[in-house]
């Protein structure tokens, strides 16, 4: 597909690599020549400095031939209104990223509609999202939704004292009552999709896929208590710690915001009425320790400084609170804040990225298969996909067992009618069901490409 990114900063760099990996046409548009010329130096792209809503240098980027535009400047007028020249011109997909929070409800659909806009992204609302579903299930260093929220993808490392260890995994199907798949293991920075006999050892990285209402009871079974975030501390009152805070309080949890900047505490004050704000520096140790780290269940770090936010997790994580999240937007301090052992990282650009490959890949997903989600699982080294079976698929009510599945693919789990099924050999594939692969070193666009 030709792809068109307007605006080429963290997220939009981003997508664009990601999208290069997927093997699209890319062209670039960017206002700021240095930018453009980076662009140029690391990928092999045509980069175009200019205005990303000009008629002009949109002819130029080939809009009236492209498949896909995508506009994430920093400004959400700039974006739709890219979006609306770009769709007139003759691309028939746009995304635009919109983060301000008064673009919602009743007027946000019509803008929407009017300007013809296919997706619309929010990274800090997406992130927040995240966040919260991490937050419910504390024990994980990350959790992936499907199929509406029935069904997830729940990343934890295993501990010394866990009950699972050593226990061949077909084995461990039947000791514990609730349906589940170990579909993932890191261990010693190689990856498997383990079979039947696979045994778990102390410090494996494990993906667990379960239906939503069941994860908390796998993860007791695993050896890990599930207590119910009730506070939260957060550092940097940043468009992220808002919608957070107001997704946390909806949930009854409190929530205790922290930032330097005295303004953007009255903001959220005014804003966020049932929650505390503090205006204070996170980096100090005794103000994180007066306003009562040592009581708080959740320690998220949200400030725009990636070190800052390494360094206050560090200290939470000393200090024994039970769950760290990180925030880091630089890739090489992403992977040193892992190393470092830190709960959980995450970082808005790569959601954002992942979110937009898989759009792009539903664009131009086969007849026979249709891409639904797409997640990056394990800092990028495996792949969840989730396909909706067709009339078209030859596959369709033949059991697992008698098909020829690719041995880098697991087939994690199906949901057909809004019932979840952790799938065993006799299980078989309807037309209409949704069904979740996992891969690790390969990337599957059509499932009739890796099941036969």
């Amino acid at each position: 597909m030709k792809v068109i990114i307007s605006g080429c900063g963290t997220i939009g760099t981003a997508i664009l690599s990601s999208l290069i990996k997927e093997k699209h046409e890319i062209v670039a548009i960017d206002v700021n020549p240095q930018i453009i010329a980076d662009i140029t130096n690391r990928f092999d792209v045509l980069a175009i400095c200019g205005n990303g809503a000009s008629y002009d240098v949109l002819e130029t980027a080939g809009a009236k031939t492209a498949d896909l535009f995508i506009s994430v400047t920093s400004s959400d007028e700039y974006n739709m209104i890219a979006c609306f020249v770009a769709k007139k011109m003759g691309t028939p997909n746009t995304v635009a990223r919109i983060r301000n929070s008064e673009y919602n409800g009743s007027s946000f659909e019509f803008v929407k509609n009017e300007l013809g806009l296919s997706v619309t992204v929010n990274p800090e609302l997406l992130t927040a999202q995240t966040l919260f579903n991490i937050l419910n299930l504390p024990s994980a260093t990350n959790v992936e939704t499907f199929s509406a929220n029935e069904m997830e993808m729940i990343e934890i490392v295993v501990k010394e004292d866990s009950k699972v260890l050593d226990i061949p995994l077909y084995e461990l199907r039947k000791k514990i009552p609730h349906k589940f798949l170990v579909c993932l293991v890191e261990r010693e920075d190689k990856t498997y999709i383990p079979n039947g006999s696979f045994t778990i050892k102390a410090g494996d990285k494990i993906g667990i896929f379960a239906s939503k209402s069941d994860a908390p009871e796998i993860l007791k079974q695993f050896g890990l208590t599930q207590k119910r975030v009730k506070s939260v501390m957060i550092i940097g009152a940043s468009k992220i710690a808002y919608y957070l805070t107001k997704i946390l309080l909806e949930s009854k949890s409190s929530v205790k915001i922290i930032d330097k900047n005295e303004q953007k505490c009255l903001q959220f004050s005014e804003q966020l009425d049932r929650a505390t704000v503090v205006n204070g520096d996170g980096m100090n140790q005794d103000l994180l320790t007066e306003e009562g780290i040592l009581d708080t269940d959740a320690f998220v770090a949200l400030t725009g400084k990636d070190e800052d936010n390494v360094i206050m997790s560090m200290f939470a994580k000393n200090k024994s609170v039970p769950k760290t999240i990180t925030k880091v937007k630089r890739e090489e301090i992403f992977s040193l804040s892992e190393e470092l052992g830190l709960d959980t990282v995450i970082s808005p650009r790569y959601l954002v990225a992942d979110l937009l490959v898989s759009y792009a890949r539903a664009l131009e997903s086969s007849k026979n298969s249709k891409i639904e989600t797409l997640y990056s699982l394990f800092g990028g080294i495996a792949e969840a996909a989730e396909f909706k079976i067709l009339h078209s698929f030859k596959h369709a009510n033949v059991p697992l067992k008698d098909l020829k599945i690719d041995s880098e693919v697991l087939v994690a789990g199906i949901i057909r009618n809004q019932e979840t099924i952790i799938p065993c050999g006799e299980d078989v594939f309807r037309i209409g069901d949704k069904v979740i692969i996992i891969t690790a070193g390969k990337t599957v666009h059509d499932l009739s490409d890796v099941i036969g």
